[in-house]
C-alpha cells in the first residue's frame, strides 16, 4: 500500500496487510464500548443485550453459515430474509460475502490460498487480520451463484451497514420509551446503544472469529481431515454449537455440528424448533456412514 502510515504487514506475503483507515468502523466500534462508564449498565441493558446478541448469534450461525454457505436446510424466500437480515445487523458484512470467503475457506483450509489459516499466516491473521485486509473486501460472487440470483440478498449485502445501524436506531428509541415509562429501571437510548450494540456487537465478532482461530488449533480431532479443525466443548458452547468444527469440516452439508447427543449445539436445537413449525424443512444430518466413522 502507498500510505505506509496506515497499512501494517503482517506476513511476508505484500498483500497480507491491514489498512487503518478502511478498519475505522470495525476499530471504532470497540473503542466505543469504553463509553459504558458513562452510561452505565443496569441489569435491563444487560438482559437487552444479551438478547440481540443470541439472536443475532443465531443469524450467523444457522442462517449466514447452515443455510446459507452450506445449504443444511431449506426454507422460504421470506424466511430466507429473515436470517439475511438479522445476520447482517451482526455487522459481519452482507450474507453473500460472508458466504463467499467461507466456501473459498472450506475448498483451500489452512493453506496458503485459505483465508485464515492459522497455521500459515499465525493466529491474529486468522482471528481477525484477514477481516481488516483490503484484498479480503470484496464479495466473492463467483463463490456464490445461487445466491446472487435473488435482488434483495445482493442489495443488503451492497447495503450491509443498513441493518446494524437501523438496529442502533431502533435500541436507542427502546431505550428512550424505557426511560420515560420504566424510570425506576434506569435504562436510556445511548446505554442500550453502547451496551446492547457495541457492546454486544463485540463479544459477537470474538466469539465468531474464535472458530477460525481457536477452532484451527485448540481442541481434539474426531476425523482425520485435510486440515486441523478441531472440537471443543468450551468453543460450542459460546457459539451456539460452532465449536465442533472437526465434525464440521468432515461433512459440512449437515445442519446438526455436534453429530452426537451429547455434543451440546444450541443452534441445532433452534433449527429444528423452527422445523416443528414448518418454518424449515428438510434439515439435514451426519450420514450414518460417517456417525459410525467417528465411533472408532
Amino acid at each position: 500500500m502507498s500510505n505506509t502510515s496506515t497499512t501494517t504487514t503482517l506476513t511476508r506475503n505484500s498483500s497480507d496487510t491491514i489498512n487503518v483507515f478502511r478498519c475505522l468502523p470495525f476499530i471504532g466500534i470497540h473503542v466505543a464500548c469504553l463509553a459504558v462508564a458513562w452510561t452505565g449498565a443496569s441489569t435491563t441493558a444487560l438482559v437487552i443485550g444479551f438478547l440481540t446478541l443470541v439472536i443475532r448469534m443465531f443469524g450467523l450461525t444457522a442462517g449466514y453459515h447452515r443455510y446459507f454457505c452450506h445449504k443444511a436446510f431449506r426454507t422460504t424466500r421470506v424466511f430466507q430474509f429473515v436470517l439475511a437480515w438479522l445476520g447482517t445487523t451482526a455487522a459481519q458484512k452482507g450474507p453473500l460475502w460472508w458466504a463467499g470467503h467461507h466456501r473459498s475457506h472450506h475448498r483451500h483450509s489452512d493453506t496458503e490460498e485459505d483465508v485464515h489459516p492459522p497455521g500459515v499466516k499465525g493466529f491474529f491473521w486468522a482471528h481477525a487480520g484477514w477481516i481488516m485486509s483490503p484484498k479480503n473486501q470484496r464479495t466473492k460472487v463467483e463463490w456464490v451463484p445461487d445466491l446472487v440470483k435473488y435482488p434483495e440478498l445482493v442489495l443488503l449485502d451492497r447495503n450491509h451497514y443498513v441493518a446494524p445501524i437501523t438496529l442502533g436506531v431502533a435500541l436507542y428509541f427502546l431505550g428512550e420509551w424505557m426511560a420515560t415509562a420504566y424510570p425506576t429501571l434506569g435504562t436510556t437510548g445511548w446505554q442500550l446503544v453502547v451496551v446492547a450494540l457495541f457492546c454486544s456487537t463485540t463479544v459477537l465478532y470474538h466469539v465468531t472469529f474464535a472458530v477460525n482461530s481457536i477452532g484451527h488449533t485448540l481442541g481434539t480431532r474426531r476425523y482425520s481431515t485435510d486440515d486441523e479443525s478441531r472440537n471443543s466443548l468450551w468453543l460450542a458452547l459460546v457459539t451456539g454449537g460452532e465449536g465442533w468444527h472437526n465434525n464440521h469440516h468432515r461433512y459440512p452439508v449437515s445442519e446438526r455440528q455436534g453429530f452426537y447427543w451429547w455434543e451440546i449445539d444450541f443452534t441445532h436445537y433452534g433449527v429444528v424448533f423452527l422445523s416443528w413449525l414448518r418454518i424449515v424443512w428438510d434439515v439435514r444430518g451426519p450420514s450414518p456412514a460417517v456417525l459410525q466413522e467417528g465411533t472408532h
